[in-house]
């Protein structure tokens, strides 16, 4: 018996995202995973200046349901688009939103340069860009180079293939930018401050099957893996899947 879902349809198209979508919420240990991550974002709104606050890659996610007044936003035209578009070239005037938040969109992007250009000058002073990655930890890399169709290259440089939305990746981006060239970094964007770097996340995901394999415990199981995840990571950072990278512009 296979633990793996056959699916046909093509990784970049919309109807494959709508597919994540319909996955996302009908698995509830998933979907659970999904709203302590969308919290992390609900938790900062109080801590943003007056503006607009977007979602860049909305993909099959559901953050407009915990934070209404968020503008979701994706390079698909998906249906649950408030407004459709690149990030790497949004369609924002200058100092004009207060946050960007974003879920596995990062190491998707085919120019960090770029995004981080158009990111700097459509924040406004004290916004926030705040995402959730995949961590270049000694687990992290374990299961993305031998477990997931997703390129993961740490001696990457600032850009991922692009060869379309979802396919174009380097799940190393976010580690690659942010702390092996965290200097360059700096350099370039003086005016974008790296606040925090969070790891955590170690087995959930993984229990939870994601979006190609099927879940392999029980939905009641989540607030047990929730404390043996914590646990975990407060161990070490090496034994985790994802990191939340919080920046601002100062």
């Amino acid at each position: 018996m296979s633990f793996k879902y056959k699916i046909d349809i093509p990784l970049d198209s919309f109807e494959r995202t709508l597919l994540h979508k319909e996955i996302i919420l009908s698995k509830p240990f998933l979907k659970n995973l999904y709203q302590e991550w969308y919290t992390t974002f609900n938790n900062e709104l109080i801590t943003l200046p007056p503006g607009k606050i977007v979602e860049l890659g909305s993909g099959g996610g559901f953050l407009k349901e915990l934070i209404p007044t968020v503008i979701s936003s994706d390079i698909l035209p998906l249906p649950s688009n408030d407004m459709t578009f690149s990030a790497l070239d949004m369609p924002f005037d200058n100092d004009s939103i207060s946050g960007l938040f974003m879920v596995d969109t990062f190491h998707h992007l085919p120019d960090i340069y770029q995004f981080l250009s158009e990111a700097d000058r459509v924040l406004i002073k004290n916004g926030k860009i705040i995402m959730i990655e995949p961590a270049n930890s000694l687990w992290g890399r374990f299961i993305y180079k031998h477990f997931h169709h997703e390129p993961f290259n740490p001696k990457g440089k600032w850009q991922s293939p692009n060869s379309g939305p979802m396919s174009g990746a380097n799940g190393s981006l976010p580690w690659i930018v942010f702390v092996r060239d965290k200097q360059y970094f700096s350099k370039l964007f003086p005016e974008l401050l790296v606040n925090s770097i969070e790891y955590h996340t170690p087995f959930r995901y993984l229990l939870s099957g994601g979006v190609s394999f099927k879940q392999i415990v029980p939905n009641k199981s989540f607030a047990f893996f929730s404390k043996f995840d914590h646990w975990l990571t407060n161990l070490s950072s090496n034994i985790s899947m994802f990191m939340t990278i919080k920046l601002s512009k100062i």
